[in-house]
């Protein structure tokens, strides 16, 4: 069968353009070859976009028997490990979503949001007062605090800066976006690229093991994520392993915190350019009286502010499958074995479900519902992010901080472009900004 035509020439040079401008390079490639294309890189089988939201809902419609999500990810299996829910498809992904759904969502999840303002607000109150800085790095300290203390139960102390201290490390070499392609998870010792990520890898793993085994001794009364997973048993009566619970871990770390580090950068960039956005979100906060998680939560502006930030420059421009049996697709005949890939960052830009879509425009999700097949940065189907309410939730108690707390004003010295980071897309430079005033938390404390 052919396939949709696409961009030619030597795979490391796609790879190259793929890897530094993925934004321009899906945009090029539907201007020159229109709905769907192809696209190939290196020990990857052909790649098939759409992002036509009919074709977006027929994947993410299929029970998960002929589109596999679990072998499209198989090249981040090196990092998160084979266990994890991102890796595995069928029964095996059905019974892991069970497993893993309860703590990220209702009464649970609510629990946890009065730790996330409160960890905004030490953010907050460490911001310096001269000169520029990454906002980014800003965020990513607040995420990762909050992946210790709600998914670890870490308190502050000895035991929270070594973990902190280690994840980072970690991350800081993960994100280098070379090592998605395969070949180049090579160890040729300490100081390789491959090599320090393996080491630091293994010191991460024997913390994660450890907490994992204290959890095992002694769970009684925690109700953070870890301690509710090592409850978990499946329909029957089984709880994951050890090895399955270090995967899930990772995966959480990886994926939960530096995509939402991420999205809460991009809303910032987004709402700062914008005096009307910015004014009318302050507004509504400043109606909202206390801000306490459920009131925060239910504040419409705010939430469509997050997704806005979401849809203008969703943190993964992709998400894919492998077809294991030929398929017709947008009208294209699929043979077996080919990625079949839908487009978050093209379904967001459509002009069909979205008014003048390359405007930062909060408004659209107050006066229009848009379908899972139109907006859909936690992918969709089956396969949708676990985290997914959790990580709106959390962007949105610590935006409500940021902006309830601190005025800021960009401060970048030239265009803001996204850049890689591994798997997410940030805003070049950590987004640089300015703190121009900042309201003691005593004066709003949650």
């Amino acid at each position: 069968m052919a396939l949709p035509p696409g961009p030619k020439g030597p795979p490391m040079l796609l790879t190259m353009h793929w890897l530094r401008r993925p934004f321009e390079f899906l945009e090029d490639c539907q201007e020159r070859f229109g709905e769907a294309f192809t696209f190939r890189l290196p020990q990857l089988p052909p790649l098939v976009v759409f992002s036509n939201p009919e074709v977006v809902k027929t994947v993410f419609a299929e029970p998960g028997e002929a589109l596999h999500a679990g072998a499209f990810n198989q090249s981040l299996s090196a990092f998160l490990g084979d266990k994890s829910v991102l890796m595995v498809d069928g029964a095996a992904h059905m019974r892991k979503r069970k497993l893993l759904m309860p703590p990220f969502h209702g009464e649970r999840m609510l629990a946890y949001g009065d730790l996330m303002m409160e960890l905004a607000d030490d953010a907050i109150d460490a911001l310096p007062e001269d000169g520029s800085f990454s906002l980014h790095e800003r965020m990513n300290g607040i995420a990762l605090d909050v992946i210790i203390r709600s998914i670890f139960g870490v308190e502050r102390g000895p035991r929270e800066r070594e973990m902190k201290k280690s994840i980072t490390e970690l991350l800081e070499v993960m994100t280098w976006p070379p090592l998605l392609i395969p070949f180049m998870r090579t160890d040729l010792g300490p100081l390789s690229p491959w090599g320090r990520a393996l080491r630091l890898l293994k010191k991460a793993d024997d913390g994660l093991y450890e907490e994992i085994r204290a959890r095992r001794v002694n769970n009684a009364g925690r109700q953070d994520i870890l301690s509710l997973l090592v409850d978990a048993r499946d329909e029957e009566g089984k709880p994951m392993e050890d090895t399955e619970l270090r995967d899930e871990l990772v995966t959480l770390l990886v994926a939960g915190h530096e995509t939402t580090a991420t999205a809460l950068t991009w809303a910032m960039r987004w709402v700062l350019a914008d005096p009307i956005v910015e004014d009318k979100l302050r507004s509504e906060l400043d109606h909202a009286g206390e801000l306490t998680p459920q009131k925060v939560q239910s504040l419409p502006y705010l939430d469509a502010t997050a997704r806005e930030a979401l849809r203008l420059c969703p943190v993964i421009p992709i998400v894919g499958r492998i077809l294991r049996e030929p398929m017709t697709l947008g009208g294209c005949d699929l043979p077996a074995g080919v990625g079949v890939v839908c487009s978050i960052y093209l379904a967001h830009r459509r002009p069909e479900a979205y008014e003048d879509p390359t405007r930062f425009w909060p408004d659209r999700f107050l006066q229009k519902k848009l379908t899972p097949a139109e907006w859909f940065p936690f992918g969709g189907g089956i396969r949708r992010c676990i985290g997914m309410a959790f990580a709106l939730f959390e962007m949105k108690m610590v935006l409500a901080r940021l902006f309830r707390r601190t005025r800021m004003k960009l401060d970048s010295s030239g265009p803001i472009k996204p850049v890689r980071r591994s798997i997410t897309l940030m805003p070049s430079e950590g987004l640089r900004v300015k703190l121009l005033s900042r309201v003691p938390r005593e004066h709003h404390a949650a």
